[in-house]
């Protein structure tokens, strides 16, 4: 079978491989991978920028679906042909986050998907949604989730309520389409007009390009009459977190997902304080709640938007995609 390795960091030593197929133990399974996407966390894997100190060789990639090849012993919640997706933190079944989860994420430090053939918890893997395909699939267990932990577990968002998500990127397009079938308004931002227009045809009902407008803030505040939104999908990190504070109501979340713009940087705290905001860290969520999100977007009959597809060898040209910003929604590559 092909594998991607990483021998040094840097998308320019990310080769793709021949290695034995292999078999699953205890509690195992063999999942012949047939899509897979990206996140932003897989190029910073893959570039260095996520963990410096990871152990070399390494193989990235968080999110795959396919078909279940082969079980090992004591295995009994998948058979053999079905088709399944991941789940990134593999040992987060249900109930709070625990510290540990951590070290089960898959894509490093747990399993990397690129790769035709990979070995996973039985534990790991959820059967796709009704009626998506293998792509499809592969867009859930990162970004869909995420949205869904910032709209659902964090907040109740729900009619009536207003969601600011910044960018047009996987986890961004999926919040706008999860919050507008919750009842809710929504606020979306981009620096591509072209990618505000894609915005509104799936139901956002305000529009601003933060490159003409970079006080973007102030037209959120005035597209809520002064109030401010109900939730901030946040993932752009210490370089808008301060807009965000001022962009979202007294009392209201902001769901802390991404890092965009860096992971330190400086916070107005008295923004904070005074109008007592809600911050909440968002580590994807839990397989029972992935389990509830699918059920959600077969009754509501949504399917993710994916920009780009590549072939299983196209990988480092996939990430180029992302490196440069210009998709939207999510970048597929597929066996």
């Amino acid at each position: 079978m092909r594998i991607y390795r990483l021998r040094q960091f840097g998308l320019e030593h990310l080769i793709l491989e021949e290695a034995p197929s292999p078999s699953p133990g205890a509690g195992e399974i063999v999942l012949d991978v047939q899509a897979m996407s990206l996140n932003y966390r897989d190029l910073l894997v893959a570039t260095g920028q996520y963990n410096p100190k990871l152990k070399l060789p390494a193989t990235p990639l968080s999110d795959a679906a396919g078909v279940v090849s082969a079980i090992g012993p004591g295995v009994t919640r998948v058979r053999v042909g079905d088709r399944v997706t991941s789940h990134f933190v593999a040992g987060w079944l249900d109930g709070p986050f625990q510290q540990e989860y951590v070290a089960t994420t898959l894509g490093t430090p747990g399993a990397g998907l690129a790769a035709e053939q990979v070995v996973l918890p039985a534990e790991a893997v959820v059967p796709i949604p009704e009626g998506y395909d293998f792509a499809q699939a592969a867009t859930l267990p990162i970004a869909a989730l995420t949205a869904w932990s910032a709209l659902q577990t964090v907040s109740k968002v729900g009619p009536g309520q207003t969601v600011l998500t910044l960018g047009t990127g996987g986890v961004s397009i999926f919040a706008l389409q999860l919050a507008k079938a919750l009842g809710a308004r929504v606020i979306i931002t981009s620096s591509r007009d072209e990618k505000l227009v894609r915005a509104r045809q799936l139901g956002a009902d305000h529009t601003i390009n933060y490159r003409t407008h970079p006080d973007w803030q102030q037209q959120v505040l005035e597209f809520t009459g002064g109030v401010g939104v109900d939730v901030t999908v946040e993932n752009a990190g210490p370089g808008t977190l301060d807009r965000s504070l001022k962009a979202t109501r007294a009392g209201g979340t902001i769901a802390l997902l991404g890092a965009l713009t860096g992971r330190q940087g400086t916070v107005t705290t008295g923004l904070i304080l005074m109008k007592r905001l809600h911050i909440a860290g968002i580590m994807v969520d839990s397989r029972a709640v992935f389990e509830t999100l699918i059920r959600f977007l077969v009754e509501n009959r949504l399917r993710p938007v994916i920009d780009r597809v590549f072939d299983f060898g196209q990988l480092p040209e996939a990430f180029r995609c992302m490196a440069a910003g210009q998709h939207f929604g999510k970048i597929v590559v597929r066996r």
